[in-house]
């Protein structure tokens, strides 16, 4: 599997596309390009050649509209997954977005501040609130607010993930889609859904590849790769960038030694 990412390395909206080797025998960073555009993973492939873009057999990447228009062109073969915790990192910020506005419009209004600090309730799964939290949960859960019905069809949809069918998998998101847009009180939870029906055959390869690919390794070396940046406190050339971060997450050969210590 093939698993394509973007980190932010400086200010100003300043990207690297990292692409990432993940199968039984082998997790390593493979490639690096810089910004994450659509020339960008064109020069991937351009990189790996004609004949091995066509091996590739999977594909994980986000919803970026780039990535997915080269994958289609350039790696016809692959099942292309739309990775999972991106889809869940968007939905909470479809629900945060919900709170926010109503948070402004409670305070304009000159209502009691009932979303003053209840962020992390509503991005967390309700099964993973505990003690006072829980409480104020529990009581924010009884109110009828556009959050708390945002945050209902948050924890439906999580749902979606233990299907193991595509087809049911498929049902569901036709019927949660459908409830949400009967909403007219939750255009940031609508413009979500439109989003998940427009690449609804892109998140069913998940069930398709029988769930066994996401991209939780490739968050875990973005971390990495971050963390090589930051200890570097900065790097004079992108040549220097790209040999650190090849030499932290490329799985390179270690060359033999004179001396083994013991």
């Amino acid at each position: 599997m093939r698993g394509v990412d973007e980190i932010q390395y400086k200010k100003g909206h300043k990207y690297l596309t990292l692409v990432y080797q993940i199968d039984k025998h082998c997790r390593r960073l493979l490639w690096i390009g810089k910004d994450h555009k659509k020339e960008t993973l064109h020069a991937f492939c351009d990189f790996m050649g004609e004949q091995r873009c066509q091996a590739i057999q999977f594909v994980c990447s986000d919803m970026w509209k780039a990535y997915i228009t080269v994958i289609a062109e350039r790696l016809g073969n692959a099942v292309h997954i739309l990775d999972r915790f991106h889809i869940v990192m968007n939905l909470n910020k479809a629900v945060d977005n919900v709170r926010r506005s109503e948070a402004k419009r409670l305070k304009d209004a000159g209502k009691p501040a009932y979303l003053k600090n209840s962020r992390w309730f509503f991005l967390k799964r309700k099964k993973r609130v505990r003690g006072k939290s829980r409480t104020k949960l529990r009581e924010l859960l009884g109110m009828n607010l556009r959050t708390v019905k945002a945050y209902l069809f948050k924890e439906d949809f999580d749902h979606l993930w233990t299907y193991k069918c595509p087809v049911w998998a498929c049902l569901f998101i036709d019927q949660w889609t459908k409830d949400v847009m009967r909403h007219r009180s939750l255009p940031e939870l609508k413009k979500f859904a439109r989003t998940i029906r427009k690449h609804k055959p892109l998140i069913l390869n998940y069930f398709h590849a029988k769930k066994e690919f996401s991209s939780g390794i490739v968050e875990g070396f973005n971390n990495k790769a971050k963390l090589t940046i930051r200890k570097s406190f900065g790097f004079r050339s992108d040549k220097l960038r790209e040999m650190a971060l090849y030499h932290s997450l490329g799985n390179l050969l270690v060359p033999e030694v004179t001396h083994r210590f013991v």
